[in-house]
């Protein structure tokens, strides 16, 4: 009994070991041999739980975005296998969560970003990010959808409703896309009800209610509401990112921001 205790103590303070060593190649962005470190921790001590989570975390950070290779997926596909696997241990993990479904959205699988990204907001609902991704996955998949329909009548996307866009494409474009830019201006305005100087969300805003102009089908008044609204989400974007960067201007060299300010 003493010698299992003795050579169980002996593996936990190797895979420690290998897990500093992991970490240092980690910060050091030495991913393979981060990857094989963090490996052989979980090896040594399978029950040391953030030992999975730097493994996990270290294979995503070598996923390149938009990517469309078998390795590349496969490596993808490795970091959201472990990152399940802590969650089988801690269910709310939001970390865990959140990378799941920026893998997802790396990948361009949005229905699975999407769900995972709703996951996130279920056990923190206060994540701001995980509601803006629902928003801008949203305006994705209505822009797609817009850009093919207009491109039957020879049109791109001007921006302003397409006014002069065939009845016909309108009607397409307002069945495929109804639902989905709704839904995506509430994710986006509760990412704003979180963080009101969320100037990214404020953008995707503005783009949203331009996707909205498109549903108009021949409502001048409200095609010219929407691009009226749309400019005036754009204004304030740029008027608040500016303010967001001259905030971290003044924390960079010191300077104490009274709350407001």
């Amino acid at each position: 009994m003493i010698l299992l205790t003795t050579m169980s103590g002996c593996k936990k303070l190797e895979a420690r070991d290998q897990l500093n060593k992991g970490v240092e190649a980690f910060k050091a962005a030495q991913y393979e041999d981060a990857i094989n470190h963090f490996q052989k921790a979980v090896d040594l001590d399978p029950t040391y739980p953030e030992t999975r989570t730097y493994l996990a975390t270290a294979y995503a950070s070598e996923v390149v975005p938009d990517l469309k290779t078998p390795q590349n997926e496969k490596t993808a596909q490795m970091a959201i296998n472990i990152f399940k696997q802590v969650l089988e241990q801690t269910p709310n993990d939001v970390n865990s969560l959140a990378q799941i479904a920026n893998l997802y959205m790396d990948l361009d699988e949005f229905d699975k970003a999407k769900a995972w990204n709703q996951k996130v907001l279920q056990a923190d609902p206060k994540n701001s990010q995980a509601a803006y991704t629902i928003g801008v996955i949203d305006w994705r998949i209505a822009y797609k959808n817009s850009q093919g329909a207009l491109k039957t009548a020879n049109l791109t996307d001007d921006g302003k409703g397409n006014p002069k866009m065939p009845k016909q494409v309108c009607q397409e474009i307002k069945q495929q896309n109804t639902d989905i830019v709704n839904e995506g201006m509430t994710y986006l305005n509760e990412a704003l009800q979180i963080d009101p100087t969320y100037d990214n969300a404020m953008s995707y805003l503005n783009l949203m209610y331009r996707q909205k102009a498109n549903l108009d089908c021949g409502d001048e008044s409200a095609r010219k509401q929407d691009v009226q609204t749309a400019d005036q989400w754009a204004a304030k974007a740029l008027t608040t990112r500016r303010q967001n960067e001259e905030k971290k201007a003044k924390v960079a060299r010191g300077i104490v921001i009274q709350e407001g300010k």
